[in-house]
C-alpha cells in the first residue's frame, strides 16, 4: 500500500506548532510519520499562493518540521502560518546524505543551509568538526540545538569569528586534522569554495544544492544543473558528480526556463 504523502497529490496537514527561531526564521511542525533521510525535501503547497520545496529540518517518529526564511512572496506568507493552518505536503523527494558517523567528518553550514544539515548533525558523532556561519547573529539557525560543539562565525563579527566558514575549514586542515568526509550547505559560492578546498586536500565531500523546483520528482526539468536534475539526482551531490557539473557555481534556470548567471538567479529567488 502506498504512503499517501509520497503520491503526487499533496496530503493536507495542519500546523501543530510554530517556533520562532530568530527574527528571520520560523519553523512549522506537523504531526505525521514521514519516512525520511537527512537531506531530502518536501514540496509545500499553500492554497492560492504557490508550491515550493523545503528541506525537513526536524524529524522524529511521528513529527517533522520545515524551517522558513522570510525573503520572497511565498516564504513571507508561509512564515505567517500558525497552529491549525492547513498546508499541502508532497514527498519526501530526492537523495539525501550518505552518513559516515564512525569516521572523522566535518559539517560546514552557511545561513539557512543549516536546515538540511540539522537532521544529519543529530546523527553524527560528538567529535564532528562543526563550522557554522551566517551574515549576522540573527541568521544563525538553532544556536543551542545540538550536542556537537560548533565553531561560529559571521560576516560582520556580531557572533563568533569575523569571517567565513571556509577560513575556519582551511585552518582546521592546516592544523593537521584529517577528514574522511565534509558535508556542506549554504550559499553556492561558499559550497564551491568548500568543494575546491576538499579537492585540493583530497577530501571527499557531499553538498546540498538549491535550484528552482516545480515538480519535485524529475519530470519538468526546471532544476537542471549541467547533466543533473537536482530534485531527482540530488539535491545532495558528492565530489565525483560535482567535478563534472559545469553549471555548479555558474548558471541556473529561472522559472521561465531562461539560463542565467547564478547571481541573477538568486536575486530572482529572493523576490
Amino acid at each position: 500500500m502506498m504512503n499517501p504523502i509520497t503520491d503526487q497529490k499533496p496530503i493536507m496537514l495542519r500546523v501543530i506548532e510554530k517556533k520562532i527561531e530568530s527574527p528571520e526564521f520560523a519553523t512549522l511542525f506537523f504531526e505525521y510519520a514521514i519516512p525520511f533521510k537527512p537531506g531530502q525535501f518536501v514540496m509545500v503547497w499553500i492554497p492560492g499562493i504557490d508550491e515550493k520545496p523545503y528541506t525537513i529540518s526536524y524529524h522524529s517518529k511521528n513529527q517533522f518540521a520545515i524551517t522558513i526564511e522570510a525573503k520572497g512572496l511565498f516564504s513571507k506568507k508561509a512564515i505567517t502560518l500558525d497552529k491549525g493552518d492547513l498546508v499541502g505536503i508532497r514527498g519526501p523527494f530526492g537523495n539525501g546524505f550518505e552518513i559516515q558517523s564512525k569516521k572523522h567528518v566535518g559539517v560546514v553550514a552557511g545561513g539557512c543551509g543549516m536546515a538540511p544539515l540539522a537532521t544529519l548533525a543529530e546523527q553524527l558523532d560528538k567529535n564532528t568538526t562543526f563550522i557554522h556561519g551566517a551574515r549576522t547573529k540573527d541568521y544563525i539557525l538553532y544556536p543551542d540545538r545540538f550536542d556537537i560543539d560548533r565553531q561560529f562565525c559571521t560576516d560582520d563579527g556580531s557572533f563568533g569569528h569575523k569571517g567565513f566558514v571556509t577560513d575556519i575549514l582551511e585552518k582546521e586542515i592546516a592544523s593537521g586534522k584529517l577528514f574522511d568526509m565534509i558535508y556542506a550547505c549554504g550559499p553556492e559560492i561558499m559550497m564551491y569554495t568548500v568543494f575546491k578546498i576538499c579537492e585540493k586536500h583530497q577530501i571527499p565531500c557531499q553538498i546540498s544544492l538549491e535550484r528552482y523546483m516545480r515538480c519535485g520528482f524529475g519530470v519538468c526539468g526546471a532544476c537542471v544543473c549541467g547533466k543533473q536534475i537536482v530534485c531527482k539526482d540530488g539535491p545532495v551531490f558528492n565530489s565525483a558528480v560535482l567535478r563534472d557539473m559545469k553549471d555548479f557555481n555558474t548558471k541556473a534556470l529561472l522559472k521561465s526556463g531562461k539560463d542565467v548567471d547564478l547571481s541573477l538567479y538568486f536575486s530572482w529567488r529572493c523576490k
